[in-house]
């Protein structure tokens, strides 16, 4: 059975018996097998997936199918599964194995979703190329028409969640956004994915990065694929502290393409150094929302300058502040030695990767006594301003247009010594987690060297329909090749 389907329509396919979710998750799991090389599962449970299937195959036939009954997807190796191994691409959780459930994929578990496994990512969610994992780096299945041979990164940090979709490994993928990581791996791959607002998934049993800034969404083929996820996604709990008490929409029933009489921002911060390609991608986007009848309107968000900065104060700051709990005494990893504060040292220093030191170095100097008000307090400052730029723009537009990215997937080893270069991939999506914002990343066209290029859509906080059909306007008239990368 062919695995170049979207979780829609297999869906319709389970429904009307064209298959049966045994069927269906055999060929995820073979097609997962025969393409181990692209290293997108830490954790394979195929087995487990397999019983499932069975299981969901008893409710289908008896006419009481789940949600999401008998499709197969995979988690984000963030996300606490009970009884299946955790690692959030560390080595230090590299044997964890949860007592309890994420709220997240147990609300994707309950709706009847087939997890085939745990997919790579950078250590800690701590990257834009998902270079950092301590499993190795998960390859890009698409490949540059300039250059077949060369491997190229899947963007970070959910690359793994997007390789496996991108590669028809899986029919969708919980993922993560601290500064981007759903939205430029998406883009990086030709699939879609949104960072929903800040608060309507619950983070409870996801492995923490930057408490302030982490968010749950999914990642899938189409705009359709990820409103059916997130439906199931999205829930209040009172387990997190910052869950929002708020009714979830029915995505998937109201989504309908929507332009017409909408005000589309477009900030002239995001325009300033795109290059050629990123323009003329952007005008595509421009005039498809203009022919549906939308007002363009150049606005101002004049502190995207900021932007970068302070989320590279903040996120550390709050990352050495949560990675401070893997100590050797608890859980995870422990390094034997002579002494506790031996013990302390080596085994953080066995069990952190380079990128995770350097960002908790950095976090603990912009905590210390002498820094705490020259740094910290102000980017909590600056971040206020980041989000009044947006309330200010919202009372002129309705949604912003921006690119995902500055450029489509690098090489593996293009940009690996150069962690400054690394960050600046997140130039475009960190403004939306500092604001606590809502984005959305489409995949509308392809670069000159054939590989997938995306659009962000940005709206206010909960207007995550609005972005679904915003998105399903761009999505219809792109035509992007989905399957192209299989």
């Amino acid at each position: 059975m062919d695995t170049k389907i979207t979780l829609t329509q297999a869906k319709k396919m389970l429904a009307t018996k064209e298959c049966s979710s045994t069927e269906l998750v055999q060929s995820f799991i073979k097609e997962a097998t025969a393409k181990r090389d692209l290293n997108c599962f830490i954790t394979e449970t195929f087995d487990d997936a397999l019983a499932q299937a069975a299981e969901a195959d008893k409710r289908i036939a008896s006419g009481n199918a789940l949600a999401l009954d008998g499709l197969p997807i995979a988690n984000k190796d963030l996300y606490c599964t009970q009884g299946v191994r955790t690692t959030a691409g560390s080595n230090i959780l590299k044997n964890f194995i949860p007592p309890y459930e994420s709220t997240v994929s147990d609300n994707l578990k309950k709706a009847g979703a087939i997890s085939l496994g745990k997919l790579n990512m950078d250590e800690f969610a701590m990257g834009s190329g998902n270079l950092n994992s301590a499993y190795g780096p998960v390859i890009n299945p698409w490949r540059s028409t300039a250059d077949p041979e060369k491997d190229l990164v899947p963007g970070g940090s959910s690359g793994g969640s997007a390789a496996a979709i991108a590669a028809g490994l899986c029919l969708g993928a919980t993922a993560s956004d601290t500064g981007g990581s759903i939205r430029q791996p998406a883009a990086f791959c030709g699939i879609t994915g949104i960072k929903p607002t800040y608060g309507l998934c619950s983070r409870w049993g996801m492995v923490a990065f930057a408490s302030s800034l982490d968010q749950a969404g999914p990642m899938a083929h189409t705009i359709a694929d990820c409103a059916l996820l997130l439906q199931h996604m999205a829930s209040y709990d009172d387990k997190d502290a910052t869950s929002l008490n708020v009714t979830i929409p029915d995505y998937t029933a109201n989504l309908k393409p929507a332009a017409k009489g909408l005000r589309v921002g477009l900030p002239k911060e995001y325009l300033e150094g795109l290059n050629q390609e990123g323009q003329d991608l952007l005008q595509k986007g421009i005039n498809w929302l203009k022919a549906e009848g939308a007002e363009i309107v150049d606005i101002s968000l004049k502190m995207t300058a900021a932007a970068l900065p302070t989320y590279y104060i903040i996120a550390p700051a709050e990352a050495s502040a949560n990675l401070a709990r893997y100590d050797g005494v608890r859980y995870g990893a422990r390094v034997d030695s002579l002494t506790l504060d031996e013990m302390y040292q080596n085994t953080r220093h066995d069990g952190f990767g380079a990128e995770v030191k350097r960002r908790i170095m950095i976090g603990t100097y912009v905590l210390s006594a002498g820094y705490y008000d020259a740094y910290y307090t102000r980017a909590q400052k600056v971040k206020k301003l980041i989000s009044q730029d947006f309330d200010n723009a919202f009372e002129k537009v309705d949604v912003i247009l921006t690119p995902t990215t500055p450029s489509a997937a690098f090489g593996l080893h293009d940009s690996n010594n150069d962690p400054v270069a690394m960050y600046l991939n997140d130039i475009y999506t960190v403004t939306v987690n500092l604001a606590e914002l809502p984005g959305i990343s489409v995949p509308v066209g392809l670069s000159n060297d054939g590989l997938p290029l995306g659009l962000q859509l940005i709206g206010p906080k909960l207007s995550e329909q609005l972005l679904f059909n915003v998105g399903l306007t761009l999505e219809q008239a792109a035509q992007f090749p989905h399957f192209k990368a299989i």
